[in-house]
């Protein structure tokens, strides 16, 4: 049976990537498949013939190449799998010309694939991970066979969204994946890979009612006067839905990237990585002495210690997941109904000042919501005075 070796061609220039390529051997005959993964020399362990990862900005690319390299490996496995069932002399041409045709045919997981690698070269951390989350929630109801862009059909989708309810998931939850799915299928549409057969319109890819997230200010005020002295880390968790809250609901991942350099002259401005767009915010005191309560490290750029210098992608989620886990404690210790976590910080800063009469453009514009249309169209742009005298008046209530 034909052999499969993944090796490594370093550039000639070596502050250039080299190229990764498959060694097919069948009959003691050696091909050659070229690939478009290319890393760095460091990042290649000649002697296990793997990619090593030695720079943590780089760690996400270097894994989606890992990935490509093991599915294509899969691929050529199931290639000389159907070669030797047929009984027939097949050599490593024909292996390499029925992958190569395969890929010219474009399959979905090869394109989505692709996709994920872009996405991680621009620098699109989050949206590459809800892509290749996506990607193996499908290979999985796919049983790891791929499909061809030109045989996805609406039939195919009713039946994926079908597995996906009988998983146990939740509308919104199909619908995510049903999205992310349509985004990359109308991307192949763009580039000619295959003609637009409307898969996606008998499946649900809208929005549902959730239930409320948002808590009163009166919890709100509870969960600020707890004495967590002695439990570090629900203080902190508490210390850090608090700093969204009078951030006007600012992300855990933008509070994270917080940098010190970012306040000056009583002003903090910063921009959303969900959306690119930038956010002023009045300087408070309640946020100084959050900030206060943690500067220790003073070689840490980050304004807040959510993440470690040097820091990886890991230490985020690792702190996510953990003060989101603690927020569960104390919301059993208000008596709260439903499940707090960081997000709720920026449904209440938005209920309440709704509650309050703010206008619902100025809610929008002091969240940094790109996808109110109603509102884009109603201004074009908000005195961020306006939306500081918003968030003052919804403190001074605490």
């Amino acid at each position: 049976m034909a052999s499969i070796k993944v090796k490594f061609r370093p550039s000639t220039n070596e502050n250039k990537e080299g190229t990764i390529y498959f060694q097919i051997i069948q009959n003691r005959v050696i091909r050659q498949l070229k690939t478009d993964y290319l890393v760095f020399m460091h990042e290649w362990d000649e002697e296990n013939n793997v990619i090593t990862v030695t720079d943590s900005k780089r760690q996400n690319y270097l894994q989606s190449i890992e990935e490509s390299i093991k599915r294509d490996i899969k691929c050529l496995q199931n290639i000389i799998k159907q070669l030797e069932n047929k009984r027939v002399k097949y050599t490593a041409e024909d292996i390499i010309s029925t992958f190569q045709k395969q890929a010219n045919e474009q399959s979905l997981f090869n394109f989505m694939q692709s996709v994920i690698v872009q996405l991680q070269q621009m620098g699109k951390q989050r949206t590459s991970e809800t892509y290749r989350a996506t990607l193996r929630s499908f290979m999985l109801f796919r049983e790891d066979k791929d499909i061809l862009l030109e045989d996805i059909d609406s039939d195919t989708m009713l039946l994926y969204e079908a597995y996906l309810r009988n998983r146990g998931l939740t509308k919104n939850t199909t619908s995510f994946y049903m999205r992310i799915l349509r985004a990359v299928y109308n991307r192949a549409v763009e580039k000619d890979l295959t003609t637009n057969r409307n898969p996606f319109k008998h499946v649900y890819t809208g929005i549902d009612k959730t239930v409320k997230r948002a808590i009163p200010l009166k919890a709100i005020k509870q969960i600020k006067s707890l004495e967590l002295s002695l439990q570090p880390s629900l203080d902190f968790a508490r210390d850090m839905f608090l700093f969204s809250f009078y951030t006007r609901g600012m992300s855990f991942i933008d509070m994270a990237y917080l940098k010190k350099k970012d306040l000056s002259n009583g002003i903090l401005s910063y921009r959303r990585r969900k959306t690119g767009q930038q956010l002023f915010i009045r300087w408070e005191k309640c946020m100084q002495e959050i900030v206060e309560k943690y500067d220790t490290d003073y070689c840490s750029p980050y304004l807040l210690p959510i993440l470690k210098y040097p820091y990886d992608r890991n230490q985020y989620k690792n702190m996510l997941y953990r003060t989101n886990k603690s927020l569960k404690e104390i919301a059993k210790m208000v008596g709260l109904s439903i499940p707090l976590t960081l997000y709720v910080a920026r449904h209440s800063w938005a209920s309440i000042a709704k509650s309050k009469n703010i206008p619902i453009s100025v809610i929008s514009e002091g969240m940094g919501h790109d996808s109110e249309m109603t509102t884009q169209i109603y201004l074009a742009s908000l005195d961020n005075a306006v939306v500081d005298r918003a968030n003052a008046q919804i403190l001074k209530d605490l």
